[in-house]
């Protein structure tokens, strides 16, 4: 697909199941035509509806927005760089969907920029070792966040086991209506906090987008009663331990003998 980076480029495509990954050759013919830097944000937008395959939006480049109008399977965003992917159920579906699965697990894996809007849960290991990407979920299954070093996450809803193992950099907001979150990060390397001030801008922010882009009900709930929701929050960020000193060793005896002697006997 030849790509312009001087003129607005809109594609509706249907997704099935079968085609993955879907649409990965886009983000590669853009980074053939103008390398690392990309097209300026807007250029192009593709607009899918159907049941995406794996690798949904892997390795998005700057420049490119992705709507996806159902579900996606596992890896979506993994290795992207830079762009926009939201993924948001049909209309007038028949569930909640802050409780049902919308995208698989390891999304986000290896993300370096970029940002994800996914209008329901995400699998195990969502935003494993994120490095520079946003993402703002309804909920993740065990071990969210595992090995970040950085980018920030916010999670509309509950987490599994886990969380945070091997996190060194980056944060993450997780709402916690069951008040079950601090027995299922992993203390490790993080430590959770409520939100300050100038964290509860930030998250109110994040959320706002996430209905822009989503229409989510759930965010919309959470915004209408920000005062009661904005409590409910952990910041979870990282805190690596002291390195302990080297244990000293007593100075050896000036009565210490060492003896070298060498006896050698006949075979």
């Amino acid at each position: 697909m030849w790509v312009s980076d001087s003129a607005r480029t809109l594609a509706i495509f249907e997704a099935r199941n079968p085609r993955h990954p879907n649409r990965c050759s886009h983000p590669g013919e853009i980074g053939y035509q103008y390398g690392e830097p990309g097209i300026p944000e807007g250029t192009l937008e593709l607009k899918l509806t159907g049941s995406a395959g794996q690798s949904f939006g892997a390795f998005l480049a700057p420049g490119i927005r992705m709507v996806l109008v159902g579900e996606a399977n596992d890896y979506v965003g993994k290795g992207m760089s830079g762009g926009e992917i939201v993924v948001k159920p049909v209309p007038n579906h028949r569930f909640e969907a802050h409780e049902n699965s919308i995208v698989g697990n390891t999304c986000m894996y290896g993300a370096t920029g970029g940002s994800l809007f996914a209008n329901g849960r995400a699998g195990e290991r969502f935003a494993v070792r994120n490095s520079g990407g946003l993402a703002v979920v309804e909920g993740v299954g065990d071990h969210g966040c595992e090995y970040m070093t950085g980018g920030s996450i916010a999670i509309l809803g509950s987490t599994g086991k886990n969380f945070g193992a091997g996190m060194t950099g980056g944060q993450a907001f997780v709402l916690d209506l069951e008040e079950r979150f601090p027995e299922l990060y992993n203390p490790g390397l993080v430590v959770i906090e409520r939100l300050t001030d100038e964290d509860k801008v930030a998250v109110q922010q994040l959320i706002y987008k996430h209905l822009e882009n989503t229409e989510s009900s759930r965010a919309r709930e959470i915004l209408a009663d920000w005062p009661r929701f904005q409590g409910a929050f952990w910041k979870v960020k990282s805190h690596t331990p002291a390195a302990k000193p080297a244990e000293s060793k007593p100075p050896a005896s000036p009565e210490t003998v060492i003896s070298e002697k060498i006896v050698a006997t006949k075979p």
